[in-house]
C-alpha cells in the first residue's frame, strides 16, 4: 500500500465517505455553516486547501495545537522513534520512555506530585481521577461546576455540566452533582456531608471560558482539604502554557491532589493524556501485589506517544512558549476589549493567555434589537454563529462557538502566535462586527439562511 498516492488519488471524497461511513450528521452540519472544506496540509498556525488556499486557525483542534501544527522538531522524534524499532507495548514491563516522560512532567509540576498515570485522552484522565479519588476516600460521590465539560465517556459525563451533551443516554454515574461556579455556601453543604470523595474543576471553563472569581478556586482547595475530599485540577485544555502559565491553576497558586493533561501533550501529533497525583493516592488504588494493573489502558505508554511528550516539553522550554502564550494573549485581549468600546453587541471578553472569550449581548440600538430578537428566536445562539462563518467565508479565520446555545465564541490560537496573526484576526473581527451592525445585511441574511437551511434539512 502507498499512503501517498492513496490521499493524492482520492482527495475530495472526503464528505462523501464521512455521509456514507462515519457521521453524516456532523458532515451536513459543516456543509451548512460553510466549513466543508478540504484540507490538504497544515503547517504552523495555518490550514491549507486543496486549492493552496492559506487559513489562519484560531480554534486549534480544540485546543490541541500549542506547537502550531506538524512541528518539525516532534515529527523529527517521532521518526526517530520509529527508526528504533523499540519493543514497544510489552506490556508485561516497565518501559524507558514513559518513566522518562513521567519524569519529565513532575519536574514541571511546581505541586510536589510525584506520580504519574499515563492514558489515551482527556477523557480517560477524568475516568481514572474519579477511580483514584474513591480508591482513595473509600467515597461514592463526586462533585463538579455548571457549565463544565470533562469529556462525554459515560464517567466523564456524569460530571458534565452541559444537558446538551447528557441528553439520550439515559441514568449515568450515580452520586455526581454540580455546583453554581462561584457558590461557596453550596459547596461546603456538600462536603459537609463527609461522603465526597473528589470535587473536579477546570481553572477556566472551556464551554464558555468562564473565569472563576478570584477566591472562589482557593477557598474551594481549602474547603476540600477541611473535609477530605480529593481536589482535582482538569488542565487538559489550560494547561501547558495555554494560560500563559505552565497550569492555569498558578493563576490561583492552587495545588490540586490530582492534575489532569491531555490535547496539546503530544504537540497534536499522537493522543496522549496523562494523571498526576501524591503517591499516598497512587499508592492506595494500587495497594497490593495483585491490583498492580486494577487500572490500566493497553496504549496508554505507546512509545511514539511518549517520545511526542519528550519533544512538547523541551520545545515549550526552549522556545518559551509560555512567556509568549502570556505576551500574545494580552495583546489579542488589548485588541479585543477595543472593539468592545465600538461595537454594541459585543457585551464581554474575558480569559487568561490564549484561552479567550467573546460573548454577545442584546444591544441598545431599537434596528439591531430587532434582529437580535429575530435570530434569538430563531435559534439560541444564532449570532455568535453567524460571526464565525463570517470569520470563515471572508476573511479564511476558524473559529467556534463556545457551546451549546450561547452567543460565545471561544479562541484558542497557537502559543506560537505572532503580532502579526494577533492583528490580521483583530482587523477580520472588526471587518465581521461592522458587518453586524448594519441591520438589514449580509451577516444578518446569512444567519437566516443558515436557519431556513435547518429547518429543511429536519
Amino acid at each position: 500500500m502507498n499512503i501517498t498516492e492513496i490521499v493524492e488519488s482520492r482527495q475530495g471524497e472526503n464528505y462523501t465517505l464521512h455521509r456514507q461511513h462515519v457521521n453524516p450528521t456532523l458532515a451536513r452540519v459543516l456543509q451548512m455553516i460553510g466549513y466543508d472544506t478540504i484540507y490538504a496540509k497544515g503547517e504552523g498556525c495555518y490550514l491549507y486547501d486543496v486549492h493552496g488556499e492559506q487559513y489562519l486557525d484560531f480554534l486549534g483542534g480544540y485546543g490541541v495545537f500549542h506547537l502550531g501544527r506538524n512541528h518539525p522538531h516532534v515529527r523529527r522524534v517521532i521518526h526517530e522513534t520509529l527508526d528504533l524499532c523499540t519493543a514497544n507495548m510489552v506490556q508485561m514491563d516497565c518501559p524507558l520512555l514513559s518513566g522518562l516522560l513521567a519524569e519529565a512532567l513532575v519536574e514541571h509540576v511546581p505541586w510536589g506530585l510525584d506520580a504519574v498515570f499515563f492514558t489515551n485522552s482527556g477523557t480517560e484522565s477524568v475516568e481514572a481521577a474519579l477511580k483514584f479519588a474513591r480508591a482513595a476516600t473509600g467515597r461514592p460521590r463526586t462533585l463538579y461546576l455548571d457549565h463544565a465539560f470533562h469529556g462525554l465517556t459515560l464517567g466523564s459525563l456524569s460530571v458534565n455540566g452541559n444537558e446538551n451533551f447528557r441528553e439520550g443516554f439515559g441514568e449515568l454515574l450515580p452520586g455526581c452533582e454540580s455546583i453554581p461556579l462561584n457558590d461557596l455556601d453550596r459547596l461546603e453543604q456538600e462536603l459537609a456531608h463527609a461522603d465526597v470523595a473528589g470535587f473536579i474543576v477546570e481553572p477556566l471553563q472551556g464551554k464558555g471560558v468562564y473565569v472563576p472569581d478570584d477566591l472562589f478556586l482557593s477557598e474551594a482547595q481549602r474547603l476540600c482539604r477541611e473535609h477530605g475530599t480529593i481536589f482535582i485540577c482538569d488542565e487538559v485544555q489550560t494547561g501547558l502554557g495555554r494560560t500563559g502559565k505552565w497550569f492555569a491553576g498558578q493563576h490561583w497558586e492552587l495545588e490540586p491532589d490530582i492534575l489532569l493533561l491531555s490535547k496539546s501533550l503530544s504537540g497534536g501529533l499522537v493522543p496522549v493524556g496523562a494523571l498526576l497525583t501524591t503517591r499516598d493516592i497512587y499508592d492506595k488504588v494500587f495497594s497490593r501485589l495483585d491490583r498492580c494493573v486494577v487500572h490500566s489502558s493497553t496504549f496508554k505508554e505507546n512509545d511514539l506517544a511518549m517520545a511526542a511528550g519528550l519533544a512538547t516539553l523541551e520545545i515549550l522550554d526552549r522556545d518559551g512558549l509560555i512567556e509568549n502564550s502570556a505576551h500574545m494573549g494580552e495583546k489579542l485581549l488589548r485588541g479585543l476589549e477595543e472593539l468592545q468600546k465600538r461595537y454594541d453587541l459585543v457585551k464581554e471578553v474575558r480569559g487568561k493567555g490564549l484561552m479567550i472569550g467573546i460573548e454577545f449581548g442584546e444591544p441598545r440600538s431599537i434596528g439591531l434589537k430587532m434582529g437580535w430578537k429575530m435570530a434569538e428566536t430563531a435559534q439560541a445562539g444564532l449570532f455568535a454563529q453567524m460571526v464565525v462563518m463570517s470569520l470563515m467565508r471572508k476573511h479564511r479565520v476558524l473559529t467556534q462557538v463556545s457551546g451549546h446555545q450561547v452567543n460565545i465564541i471561544k479562541l484558542l490560537p497557537p502559543l506560537i502566535v505572532t503580532e502579526a496573526e494577533i492583528e490580521y484576526f483583530i482587523t477580520a473581527l472588526d471587518d465581521a462586527l461592522a458587518e453586524a451592525h448594519r441591520f438589514p445585511g449580509g451577516l444578518w441574511e446569512m444567519g437566516t439562511s443558515l436557519v431556513r437551511e435547518a429547518v429543511r434539512g429536519g
